[in-house]
């Protein structure tokens, strides 16, 4: 039996951020619901509700929806209008298709002031003889009626004949009522018919599947010959269902709901067990050999990347496939990586290091890309400069090779003559103006003579005059000049 739930509720209100306290608008069409319960207390500001193609066989627990606009219950069990004078602000009423025998109880809303439209077409009373004239008399704030506008002289006609018509409709009712009564005993008697058949059936398959009856030692089937008979039963028994002649009833189609969602379940069931029963991929053999499998069928290639002495492997895993649903195994010998529960294994030609390993997803792709250091290490050997080559002429070579690489774009100076912008304005020698400069002393007549007395070595041990130059050096001058006399002895 299928209810109304809070979780149920609170994902039909997406539209609403989940709320439902708040919700002024709800779906719930099409659930297979079976009773109406919980609106009240959890949707306070509820105006429209959609509940029709449901199994709701009562109105109930919507008196406290006083905001409520527009109830659509078509297509659903309900065989008498009632508990709906809490709903104050009922504007439309929609209850076609519907089980509604009891015309009469049409005039529980005259509470609902508001209500301007209401919908009956599919439900017995609209058989009933002077159905429109009764609703037309019953309910006067009524304007439309089975989508049909009531005008102002088919309800004064109406209710001129009110009386008759009341009466009539009282008889049809309880005509209706006794025929009702008898259906349910059918319906009854019918179902329990069907349940010790079900009963038998179940007894007669424990017989025949008990391995120490004498019927199954004579009688055993292969497990292909056994499931070929059910389906023929099966369809068998759905076709007596299908065709036996019922009275279309609330009992009815209850009872063909019940019996498509047993079926289901049992399809569901035999599903399960196939599954339950397949066999587990053979990984690796007997003699413990590995072997390589790809149960998800996805493509992949192997790279050995010599360069940096490891193994690359792509594969081609779903691209929006959550990560959480990869699960990768790196062994020494082999690989193995499971696809949402589908075994991709792969034998690797050399051993590799397991704990070195890393996987990773493509930003582009969403490839697996797994990659694995291998355990022997290649030493490679280093490039030798030839004996020919010296460095300098190696560092020669590089640099002309950078030249050549590098190219850059230049003005030949041969062919292209500029101006020299720094010698428009030539130059003019300073007359006795701008900053003063310091020139180099002149060297005084005295100092020459002296200079060259020395050099010739012609100077004797004798006062010389060498005028004011001697007396402003001071005595260092003549410390050097006494050093540099020659002896009187001739040394």
């Amino acid at each position: 039996m299928v209810r109304i739930t809070e979780d149920l509720v609170r994902r039909r209100a997406e539209h609403n951020n989940c709320e439902i306290f708040s919700l002024e608008e709800i779906s719930l069409h099409q659930q297979e619901i079976e009773k109406l319960e919980y609106l009240d207390k959890w949707c306070r500001d509820l105006k429209i509700l959609y509940l029709q193609n449901n199994l709701i066989p009562k109105i109930e627990n919507v008196g406290k929806l006083k905001k409520l606009e527009y109830l659509n219950l078509a297509l659903n069990n309900i065989e008498r209008i009632e508990n709906l004078e809490g709903c104050e602000e009922l504007k439309k009423l929609d209850l076609t298709a519907n089980f509604v025998g009891e015309l009469s109880s049409v005039e529980t809303l005259k509470y609902n002031i508001h209500l301007k439209e209401l919908f009956l077409v599919g439900n017995p009373c609209t058989e009933f003889e002077g159905y429109r004239q009764f609703v037309v008399a019953t309910l006067h704030q009524l304007k439309y009626l089975d989508s049909k506008e009531i005008e102002r002289s088919e309800r004064i006609q109406a209710l001129q004949h009110y009386p008759e018509v009341k009466q009539k409709i009282r008889e049809q009712e309880q005509a209706y009522l006794l025929r009702r009564a008898k259906e349910k005993e059918e319906a009854q008697s019918r179902m329990h018919e069907r349940k010790e058949r079900k009963e038998k059936k179940k007894e007669a398959e424990l017989g025949l599947g008990s391995p120490d009856s004498l019927q199954y030692k004579e009688n055993h089937q292969t497990e292909g010959e056994q499931q070929t008979c059910r389906t023929a039963e099966d369809d068998e028994e759905d076709r007596r269902f299908w065709e036996e002649p019922t009275p279309y009833t609330p009992e009815s189609r209850l009872e063909a709901h019940r019996y498509i969602e047993e079926k289901r379940k049992a399809k569901d069931n035999i599903r399960g067990s196939k599954t339950r029963e397949k066999p587990l991929p053979k990984l690796v053999t007997a003699e413990g050999k590995i072997l390589n499998v790809n149960m998800p069928k996805l493509h992949f290639s192997l790279k050995d990347d010599e360069e940096n002495n490891q193994f690359i492997l792509d594969l081609a895993v779903y691209r929006h496939l959550d990560t959480s649903l990869l699960d990768i195994d790196v062994q020494p010998t082999h690989i193995r990586v499971v696809v949402k529960g589908k075994v991709f294994q792969l034998v690797l030609p050399e051993e590799v290091r397991p704990d070195s390993s890393s996987a990773k997803r493509s930003q582009t792709t969403g490839h697996l890309v797994v990659s694995m250091p291998k355990v022997k290490e290649i030493i490679l050997a280093k490039r030798k400069l030839s004996t020919s080559v010296r460095p300098s002429d190696s560092n020669t070579v590089q640099k002309s090779t950078r030249n050549r690489q590098v190219e850059k774009l230049e003005v030949d100076p041969s062919k292209y003559s500029f101006p020299d912008v720094t010698k428009i304005i030539p130059e003019k020698e300073r007359i006795g103006q701008g900053p003063i400069q310091l020139q180099p002393e002149r060297i005084t007549e005295t100092k020459k003579t002296l200079i060259v007395n020395m050099a010739a070595n012609d100077i004797q041990m004798m006062p010389i005059d060498v005028g004011a130059g001697v007396k402003k050096c001071g005595p260092f001058i003549s410390r050097c000049l006494f050093m540099c006399l020659p002896s009187s002895s001739g040394k």
